[in-house]
């Protein structure tokens, strides 16, 4: 079982235990795992949430996101996945 980790509390004051685990204090695993969470989430959260709803929803998905490109700066990027990989496909 993953071990525990507290909720950190944002600098902005935010109520720490609705907006997750300070990403830095996460394990690998625990962070592809609130990723996949969010990644999952995200359509509903655009199209139904509540403004606020939907702020927190891009604050925690840029923590998540940058924490995770923090840690993987040369992680291995599709060449399809860029401009040009796109053009040579068209």
């Amino acid at each position: 079982m993953p071990e525990a980790v507290e909720p950190h509390t944002p600098q902005d004051g935010r109520n720490a235990a609705a907006h997750g685990v300070d990403p830095h204090e996460l394990e690998d695993h625990q962070l592809i795992h609130e990723l996949e969470t969010i990644h999952r989430t995200r359509h509903d959260t655009l199209l139904h949430g509540s403004p606020a709803a939907l702020a927190a929803h891009n604050t925690r998905m840029a923590e998540l996101e940058g924490e995770y490109l923090r840690r993987h700066p040369e992680r291995m990027v599709a060449l399809g996945r860029t401009r040009r990989g796109a053009r040579e496909r068209d």
